[in-house]
């Protein structure tokens, strides 16, 4: 996949002001909407569900991301597809089938992910790169927005693209997790070129602005 990709996450966004928020990611350039998914059970807290996809597609055009922090993410393919998502990851811990869900997932017309936690080995993505068309490296132990990005996770999106290179894979290469103007350059030089930013963007006076800053700050030549 070419170019690079800013994915603002509505975790960190004000529910109360969803549509002024979304619209001002969308004036600022965003080129997706990045949606965290999360059951209590995978990760400790309890987000939303399918009936938010639902809701955010009302107030974009913009593809939906879904991140799903789950267990048995298998059960939720038809209700995201049939909300309005356009891309769908979900973690090879949540479920025995990883390649049969990717299936699952392209038969649905979604882009179809797969994410790698920080102490989730990037040989747990070796036999299923030829069926993700999304690779996404956490940065971040998954549960909480507003944590710090991990040193370590620089090495490993690096090692993450050799291997999709390598494969000759097209899979978008993205990174979640402390990103924001100190960290997204670094990201961007180890090879990422999606950036998932919440409280990055969110968390500023001027979101369309900061999302048009972060975009400039990881155009940087590899």
């Amino acid at each position: 996949m070419t170019g690079l990709r800013i994915a603002p996450s509505i975790l960190a966004a004000d529910l109360t002001r969803l549509a002024e928020q979304v619209a001002q990611v969308e004036a600022g350039g965003a080129d997706w909407i990045h949606l965290d998914v999360m059951d209590g059970q995978f990760v400790p807290p309890i987000t939303f569900g399918a009936n938010m996809v639902a809701a955010v597609r009302t107030l974009t055009k913009l593809p939906l991301d879904v991140h799903l922090m789950v267990m048995q993410p298998e059960r939720y393919v038809d209700p995201f597809a049939d909300a309005g998502a356009n891309a769908f990851t979900f973690h090879p811990e949540a479920t025995i089938h990883a390649h049969r869900l990717l299936a699952s997932i392209r038969a649905r017309k979604m882009v179809a992910g797969l994410a790698l936690n920080p102490g989730t080995p990037l040989e747990a993505a070796e036999e299923l790169v030829d069926a993700i068309d999304l690779l996404l490296i956490m940065s971040v132990n998954p549960g909480y927005g507003g944590q710090s990005y991990i040193p370590s996770a620089t090495a490993k999106i690096a090692r993450a693209r050799a291997l999709l290179d390598a494969r000759g894979s097209r899979a978008y290469l993205e990174v979640d997790g402390g990103i924001g103007r100190d960290t997204i350059e670094r990201a961007a030089r180890a090879g990422a070129d999606t950036f998932v930013a919440g409280a990055g963007v969110f968390g500023t006076a001027d979101p369309a602005a900061e999302v048009r800053e972060l975009r400039r700050r990881c155009a940087v030549p590899v």
